[in-house]
């Protein structure tokens, strides 16, 4: 058996016959199939510490969402260098069961933003499959009991990884994108044996979480945004079927699908106008910079300031020292990418780059939060407090506003439910919108304390994690 496939345990031949998920469930990252959009109604305006709280439970920390199904909530924290997945019940709050992960290395995030636990569980109704970047992918049953695991890495990712795992019936799927060896993995939940593995050479470190596609003539297809390119793999070998070109680098946000059609957001500040000059071919390259003429490039030889100054954090891919051919053309990849909420017909196949394309929007773009459809408009979140809506038809942009009260960073992504759209500072602001072309600030709460969670609203309940503490709101009689 393969170095990276599961370890089963003897708890694997009792595993309990999963509750489906109801379509009002929210049972990954941002829901049903990562849209954002729950159907719930009679949702509060107001609501903190102090207002609508049906309860409080206080946590480790983590970066990671809850993901909702049934009576259970699964989450992941982090505590005493501690990997942990841990099961709430929906209705009290009260921790059911915590299970540390293996933790086999500690790697160093270079960037305080992010954590060991940012990617959100997936849950099947009934069981729980969690990513680490320090172990791999665990799957755990309803009372905590490990079903398997699959041990994966160590990954070449210097900020860490963000994107979460997903579920398509009895597949699970997981992208870990990274600097060298980037892969998406389809494994049987059941089981954990490896269904395929489909490696993704074009692209670096990616943190866009994937979404499913079901095409006209039936088949269903897993899309990936990464570095480079946004990509669809049929769900069943894991072959890519059609991909989009012209991306920047490191894409944070998750895109949605509404309608055949595909909604993406990619910023890189290389990809600002004026910073995209053309990186001659390596063998010019070396022609003109390489002194000792041993077919790489050390960074004594680079010219080039902006490279020289990015080398070992950005460029050396493979932290050999040097830039060999690999990493000179992903250096031309970026160069060339552009930035843009882009709109595009999906049904197609091969490169649908100019053949999909429907419009482009190049400014006020979001460096983390995921786009919004709801209700005929598409939004976008970009850091700062700006919040804008589009026609999703022709990319017009119908309104765009800072949200007075609630400036800051963003990492959360926003999310719908009951004709409002819920916004979620890091500065722990959260904003009620009423959703529209001319939207409009409803009310900004205040959640005592910071957040990088994206919250989750099921049958009529609002999931909100803050650093320390989920909480579950509620209008009160």
């Amino acid at each position: 058996m393969p170095a990276f496939a599961a370890r089963i345990t003897g708890f694997a031949l009792l595993v309990l016959t999963a509750v489906p998920c109801l379509p009002s469930d929210w049972p990954q990252f941002r829901g049903q199939n990562a849209s954002g959009v729950s159907g719930d109604t009679n949702l509060p305006l107001e609501f903190g510490p102090e207002k609508n709280v049906v309860w409080k439970t206080a946590l480790p920390p983590g970066n990671s969402s809850p993901a909702i199904a049934g009576a259970r909530i699964f989450l992941t924290a982090f505590e005493n260098e501690k990997l942990l997945t841990i099961s709430l019940d929906r209705a009290t709050g009260r921790i059911l069961w915590r299970r540390e992960a293996p933790r086999p290395r500690k790697q160093v995030i270079e960037r305080p933003a992010n954590s060991p636990v940012s990617a959100t569980p997936a849950t099947d109704g009934a069981n729980a499959y969690a990513f680490f970047q320090d172990f791999g992918l665990l799957a755990y049953g309803p009372d905590g009991n490990e079903l398997w695991r699959i041990p994966l890495g160590p990954f070449n990712n210097p900020f860490g990884h963000g994107a979460s795992p997903i579920l398509a019936g009895d597949t699970l799927l997981m992208v870990c994108d990274q600097d060298t060896g980037s892969f998406l993995l389809a494994v049987d939940k059941k089981s954990g044996r490896t269904l395929w593995r489909t490696a993704r050479p074009h692209a670096q470190r990616g943190y866009a979480t994937p979404i499913l596609y079901r095409s006209s003539d039936g088949s269903q297809q897993v899309i990936v945004a990464g570095s480079f390119r946004v990509s669809g793999y049929d769900l069943k070998t894991g072959s890519e079927v059609w991909w989009i070109r012209r991306l920047p680098w490191q894409v944070k946000p998750t895109p949605v699908v509404e309608n055949h059609t595909l909604y993406f957001v990619t910023y890189s500040a290389e990809s600002e106008p004026g910073q995209q000059e053309i990186v001659p071919p390596f063998a010019e390259a070396l022609t003109k910079l390489d002194g000792n003429k041993d077919g790489k490039l050390s960074k004594d030889e680079i010219v080039d300031t902006r490279v020289k100054n990015r080398f070992e954090e950005y460029l050396d891919l493979d932290n050999s020292g040097f830039l060999e051919e690999r990493d000179w053309t992903q250096l031309q990849e970026r160069r060339l990418g552009e930035s843009g909420l882009r709109a595009y017909r999906l049904g197609g196949v091969g490169d649908l780059t100019e053949s999909g394309f429907l419009w482009k929007h190049s400014k006020s773009l979001p460096n983390v939060p995921s786009p919004l459809v709801y209700r005929g408009v598409l939004y976008t979140l970009k850091e700062g407090g700006i919040f804008t809506s589009f026609d999703p038809a022709t990319g017009e942009v119908l309104k765009q506003a800072r949200i007075t009260g609630a400036l800051g960073d963003y990492f959360a992504s926003p999310v719908a439910a009951d004709g409002n759209i819920y916004l979620t500072g890091e500065n722990g602001k959260a904003t009620v919108i009423q959703a529209g072309a001319q939207w409009e600030v409803r009310r900004v709460n205040d959640l005592n304390d910071g957040s990088k969670s994206t919250p989750a609203i099921v049958d009529g309940k609002m999931y909100f994690r803050t650093y320390g503490a989920l909480y579950c709101f509620a209008k009160k009689d």
